[in-house]
C-alpha cells in the first residue's frame, strides 16, 4: 500500500478522521516495529499515511520511540514528504503558549538515541546545515498566515532526552544558547528523514513557557494548550496536503549524493 505524504501525529494529534477509505497497515522493519499501526487513506485525492509517534494510547515516552523504524516504515510505503506536528516549550517571552513555531535549526541534547542508518560497512555523513525542507516550511508559513495563526519562523529547537522536563538551571542554559523552543522528539526524527532522502518539516505548537520563566511545566498544561490548538494544526495540515506539488523542487531527494564512503 503506497502513500505520498506521511504525518507523524504528535501529542494531542491522533485523530485520523480527515482521511477517507482509511486502512490500517501493520508494518515491520529491519529496526523493529514502528510506534503503532499506520493508517493509510486519501485526502482530497492524495494518499496520506498517519503514524502516532507515541503510539495511539500515548504509551511510548520520547526517549523510547523507535525513530529508525518509524522513518523506515514510511520510506517503504513510498512516502517522499513528512509533516511532523509536535509540542514544544518556549524559551522566549514573546513566543507565548498557543502560538506556533517553525524550526529551521536544532541543537541536539539527546543522549541515548539511535540517530542514523549508518552502520558497519556503510558510513554516511549527511549535511544537516539546513535540516528541514524549505518547500514544506514555506507552505506551513503561508498556511498559518492565511488562517491568521500566530507563527514564529526561523526558530532554533533544543531537543532534550526527556521524558522529564528541564531543571531551572538547564532551562536558563538552553535559553542562553540563543535557542527559541525546546522539545523532546525532533532529533533524531528529522535527521533520519534526511538520510532517507525524505522531505521533512515540523509544525511546533508552543504549549508553555519552559521553567526559566519560573512557571513550572505540567503535563496537564501541555495537553490543555494542545487541545485548544488542534483545529489550527489541522487547517495547516489540510492546506499543505492540498497544495503539495507532484514534483519535488528541493535538494532533500539528493541528500546521499557525496555523503557515503
Amino acid at each position: 500500500m503506497d502513500a505520498e505524504i506521511g504525518i507523524f501525529g504528535g501529542t494531542g494529534i491522533y485523530d485520523t478522521d480527515m482521511l477517507e477509505d482509511a486502512k490500517e497497515v501493520d508494518a515491520d522493519t529491519p529496526y523493529g516495529k514502528p510506534s503503532d499501526t499506520i493508517t493509510v487513506g486519501t485526502f482530497h485525492g492524495k494518499k496520506v499515511a498517519f503514524l502516532p509517534r507515541h503510539g495511539k494510547k500515548h504509551s511510548i515516552p520520547p526517549h523510547m520511540i523507535n525513530y529508525r523504524a518509524n522513518i523506515w516504515a514510511f520510506k517503504e510505503l513510498g512516502i517522499t514528504r513528512i509533516i511532523a506536528p509536535s509540542a514544544v516549550g518556549s524559551l522566549r517571552e514573546e513566543m507565548a503558549p498557543g502560538h506556533f513555531a517553525l524550526p529551521s535549526q536544532f541543537i541536539d541534547f539527546t543522549k541515548s538515541r539511535a540517530g542514523s542508518f549508518s552502520e558497519k560497512n556503510r558510513v554516511i555523513h549527511i549535511s544537516v546545515a539546513d535540516p528541514f525542507c524549505p518547500e514544506i516550511q514555506s507552505q506551513i508559513s503561508d498556511s498559518a498566515k492565511r488562517h491568521d495563526l500566530k507563527i514564529h519562523a526561523d526558530c532554533t529547537y533544543v531537543c532534550i532526552e526527556g521524558p522529564r522536563f528541564s531543571t531551572r538551571a538547564e532551562s536558563k542554559f538552553f535559553k542562553s544558547t540563543g535557542a527559541d523552543i525546546i522539545g523532546m522528539t525532533l532529533v533524531p526524527e528529522c535527521q533520519l528523514a534526511r538520510e532517507a532522502q525524505i522531505c521533512y518539516a515540523s509544525i511546533s505548537t508552543i504549549t508553555d513557557y519552559d521553567v526559566w520563566a519560573d512557571k513550572p511545566v505540567t503535563a496537564k498544561e501541555v495537553l490543555d494548550t494542545l487541545a485548544r490548538n488542534v483545529s489550527g494544526t489541522k487547517k495547516i495540515l489540510a492546506d499543505i496536503i492540498d497544495g503539495m506539488p507532484d514534483e519535488r523542487g528541493c535538494a532533500c531527494s539528493k541528500a546521499l549524493e557525496d555523503a557515503e564512503y
